[in-house]
């Protein structure tokens, strides 16, 4: 039997160890050097009926789903707004793309804005919220990816409550040339996830009141207050401080009144 050292098998197993780290730092190495797979497309979901209008305003925004596609001709200026609802757990996310037919004169740059029901602006995890285009360019794609939506917050919090949202889109800067250019925009809002880990509830949904309420009939009130011999006394006003004071501070000034002309009047000379 052949007998080593101990030094060289101490040797031997230290060079082992030495090949198989430098073999694992080129694997990761050739693993951080491959490309990260593509996120997919948002893709509008099958058979969606597309939107062809929008709102100017919160309370004229027009009402568009998860997955329906949004195809508008606007103009360079405009306001545009959309409305879409969210439930808790969801993952929002808003692609935007605005085409211009028509050149223009300077660069542009638009944005994206999301608010809640309370109109509280929500701000973005990802994507590109304000973009600014050159005057060469025939399009500008705009991007908006909200929090997870929870079931419920803190009344001091702004996060993402279910309800209902808004869109805006609109051009932040530009030549007042390129004012009122023709746009055609397509938008689309998709959602990813549900379910949520919180332990609450909301208990209800974060959607602004736009009809105005009626009126409450109050019991009506009788205008005269009937005595028990059966007459009618409204006529009297209703005794309080304010009228007792009054009464007594009457009685005193006059009898004040008399008592400084008696003293003041000068006696008659025979």
């Amino acid at each position: 039997m052949t007998s080593f050292p101990s030094g060289t098998r101490t040797a031997g197993r230290a060079g082992t160890a030495g090949r198989t780290g430098a073999a694992l730092a080129v694997a990761g190495l050739g693993a951080l050097a491959l490309p990260a797979p593509a996120a997919a497309e948002p893709t509008p979901s099958p058979g969606a009926t597309p939107v062809t209008r929008s709102g100017t305003s919160f309370l004229t925004a027009a009402g568009i789903a998860a997955g329906q596609p949004v195809r508008v001709g606007a103009s360079i200026g405009d306001y545009l707004y959309w409305s879409f609802p969210a439930a808790a757990g969801e993952r929002d996310e808003i692609t935007a793309t605005v085409s211009f037919p028509k050149p223009r004169s300077g660069a542009a740059t638009w944005t994206v804005e999301v608010f809640d029901g309370l109109r509280r602006r929500q701000p973005c995890t990802a994507g590109t919220q304000t973009p600014t285009v050159d005057a060469t360019a025939a399009s500008v794609s705009l991007g908006c990816t909200l929090r997870q939506v929870r079931s419920w917050a803190e009344p001091w919090s702004a996060d993402p409550l279910p309800g209902t949202y808004y869109l805006r889109l609109s051009v932040a800067d530009l030549p007042e040339a390129d004012l009122g250019l023709p746009v055609e925009v397509e938008l689309l809002v998709t959602a990813d996830g549900q379910g949520s880990r919180d332990d609450g509830e909301l208990k209800a949904p974060l959607v602004p009141n736009t009809r105005a309420g009626a009126v409450l009939d109050s019991e009506p009130v009788p205008a005269a207050a009937e005595d028990t011999d059966g007459g009618y006394l409204g006529w009297l006003p209703d005794l309080g401080s304010r009228w007792i004071w009054s009464a007594a501070g009457g009685v005193l000034a006059a009898v004040a009144g008399v008592v400084g002309f008696g003293l003041t009047r000068r006696p008659r000379r025979p």
